[in-house]
Formats: C-alpha cells, structure tokens, sequence
C-alpha cells in the first residue's frame, strides 16, 4: 500500500458481560468502546473528522437501527461528525474498516474512529440462531436444520470430507486450542469455563452434536461486545507520535488488504469451486490480494494469524487457505503444533470466536486492534514473542463476504 493507514489507539470490551441481566444495551457497550478508545489515543472527540460502525442485526435483537447517531450521545465532541452503519453479517467491523481507510486514503479525512458492536445473548439460543440466519439465503437453504449456521459448516467439513478426507480430531484439536488460548485472555468470554478431556471428543455427553459433525465445543459463542479504533492517515499520525516523544515508525499500520464478495448460497460457492485446489478459492484471493498489498509473498513473512472460526471447520478452511499447509492438509498444522501460540504461525492466540467470543459485528474490528497489540508487544498473556507482522480473516456468511488485513509493527 502506497499510503499506510496507521492505527493509534483501540479497546475492545469484557466478551464475558450480559447486557440484559445487566440492564444494559447496544448504546452502553459501543459507548465503552469507544470513550476507552479515545482514552488510548489521548485524543478528544472532536480530533475525530469521521465516524464508523460495524453492527449486523441491532434491529433483529434489540430493534434498534441508525447507529450512527449514537456517537452524538457517547460524547458532545461527536455532534455534527459524519458517521454511517455498515453491514456485511460477520464481516461488518471489516467492511466499516475498508470504508474508514478509503476515506484516509483519498485524503478526505486524516483521523476516523471506528468501531463495531453487536448484542446477542438477550434472546434465546433457538431465536438467536434464526436472527443470525439472515446471514444466508433466507428460505432457499438451510431450512432443514434447527441450528442453521452449525449446519452450513457442517457442510463445509463434509467438502473437505469429500475431497480430501476429515477427521473428528483435527476439529477437536483446534477447538481445544482455541479454548485454552482464552484462559490467557481477560476479556474472553470462556476464560473461566471449564472443560473435562472427554469435552474434545466425539462424546456425546460432554460433547454433544448440535448439526452434523458439528459439536458443542466446534461453535464460536453468541456473546454480546463492542471494539474500537482510532485510524489516521500519515501526517496525522506523525503529529501525534511526536506530540508523544515517539517515532511515527514506531506505530503500528494497516500495511495490505484484501476484499471478496461471493455468492449468497454455500451450494453455489462451493459448485464453483469444484476444479480449484481450494474449497473457497476467492478465500485465497482476498488473502493474497492483502499479502501484496502489504509487499509480502505469503505466509512465512507472517508471525500470527487472528481468523474466522465461527466453527472449527472454518478454522480447519483458513489454515490452508493461508498457506500454511498445503490444500486439504490442514490437519498436519494441528498435528505438528504449528498453529499453537508457540508454534511456527500461531492462530488465534486471543482464543478466536470459540474462546474469546463472537459479537458479529464488532469481530472484525477485534480482530484487527488484537494483531496491532501483537505487533507492539501489548497483547499481555496471549502475546507471541517477537511478533512483528500480523493477519486477519473475517467471514461474512458461509464464506460469502471475505476481508483479510495485515498489520505491521513500528520498531
């Protein structure tokens, strides 16, 4: 990228909190977000010159629509700012982030604050899984399933059974990995949950099915959160830096992005694909695309991954589709220990959608504020030594929206 959009501050919320036993709602968690954002980057409101929202189903779970009006409300130095709402089911934070650096990037704006939330947990298990339903083709398919997202990847796991073959252990592996990467994890929303051995097998009791080969602990959680960033074009960040005794290379930036949109249907992404290598080949284009732009030719010059596991196979999907193993050999990552927060490229180590949460529409923009802590060393716990250079994969749908971002690390 010829003009690096630089990153300046960022928060995310506790993934663990309840608005509704708490009285609270989607306003509170995007105003925590964002005052602590602007905390972080010792920046008041109004240094901010736009403002943007990831958020996929406010009015299907609390009714609520126009967020973008809520940043007035969170502070007075917001009034008269331009904000706007983006969504792209999980891949909304994403898409409000492409949005507020092409803004940077024309040169119509030099500080843009993002963020994303999205609450969850106020309704049942069963009509939450319809309200995050909308994210398919709503009536063309997945109506045979109770749970309609666990079946959508179940079928992406039968793909790879089909084409390659698939073992129950190799999901199991990443979903224990995830787990466990969370424990390190203060605000992840399974970081005190506690698991038996038999939990990451085929037991039915500890591990029950919920669609197909997709089992309790193979399911990122329905949780309510928000996350922020502050985002700024070269100059402004040079300002600041100095204004704060530091280098503006010592700031971590945005260094390539990549951007897919598919097929609404699974059936028709994955009939495409039938003579490609790769079970989602525009996957594997939005990841390469970021890899360019960031002068980068592939995986080896990454030192961590946060992606999409809304369910182990789609973790399974990502590690090849990175290029960490070769197509359809996944399983040799979590074998070998390659994908463990010590390991050759470590996934995930925030815990992922299973371990630390999925907020839907705040995913992307968490994803990207966890690589820049890696690559400035402030990741505490989970952080992997000498991380430098750090990539992102959200999912929108079964694959449908694609949004990949490498960050890179000052000196």
């Amino acid at each position: 990228m010829s003009n690096p959009v630089y990153v300046l501050g960022g928060h995310q919320t506790d993934f663990s909190r309840n608005t509704a036993r708490s009285g609270e709602g989607i306003f509170e968690l995007m105003r925590d977000a964002v005052q602590a954002t602007l905390a972080d980057a010792g920046l008041d409101a109004g240094a901010v010159d736009a403002c943007h929202v990831g958020n996929f189903a406010g009015e299907l779970f609390t009714g609520q629509g126009q967020l973008g009006g809520m940043f007035a409300a969170i502070d007075p130095g917001f009034y008269g700012t331009p904000a706007a709402r983006h969504e792209a089911a999980c891949a909304s934070g994403s898409i409000a982030l492409l949005a507020a650096m092409a803004e940077i990037e024309a040169g119509r704006y030099d500080c843009v604050l993002v963020t994303g939330v999205e609450v969850e947990r106020n309704v049942s298990g069963e009509q939450a899984a319809r309200h995050l339903g909308a994210a398919m083709w709503v009536g063309r398919e997945g109506q045979e399933a109770r749970y309609p997202w666990p079946y959508m990847f179940h079928l992406v796991g039968e793909e790879y059974q089909r084409r390659y073959g698939l073992r129950y252990e190799h999901l199991a592996g990443i979903a224990e990995l995830n787990l466990t990467n969370a424990k390190r994890n203060p605000n992840a929303q399974t970081r005190n949950w506690r698991f038996e051995p038999e939990s990451f097998t085929e037991d039915d009791q500890a591990n029950p099915v919920i669609e197909g080969m997709i089992r309790r602990q193979d399911c990122g959680q329905v949780t309510d959160g928000a996350a922020a960033l502050v985002l700024a074009s070269e100059g402004f960040a040079r300002t600041w830096a100095a204004e704060r005794g530091m280098r503006l290379s010592a700031v971590p930036f945005i260094a390539g992005w990549g951007h897919r949109t598919a097929h609404l249907r699974l059936e028709e992404k994955l009939a495409v694909s039938r003579s490609s290598d790769y079970v989602f080949p525009h996957v594997r284009d939005a990841i390469q695309a970021a890899f360019r732009r960031a002068g980068i030719n592939d995986v080896s010059a990454i030192d961590g991954i946060e992606t999409h596991d809304c369910f182990t196979t789609t973790e399974y999907m990502a590690i090849d589709h990175f290029g960490i193993t070769p197509p359809g050999e996944s399983w040799r990552a979590v074998e070998s220990g390659d994908i463990a927060i010590d390991g050759r490229i470590p996934v995930n180590p925030s815990g992922g959608l299973i371990g630390l949460g999925h907020p839907v529409g705040a995913t992307g923009v968490r994803m990207v504020l966890d690589a820049a802590r890696q690559v400035t060393g402030a990741a505490g716990h989970y952080q992997v030594d000498g991380a430098r250079r750090f990539a992102t994969l959200n999912l929108g749908g079964s694959a449908t929206t694609v949004v990949s971002f490498v960050v890179q690390g000052g000196d």
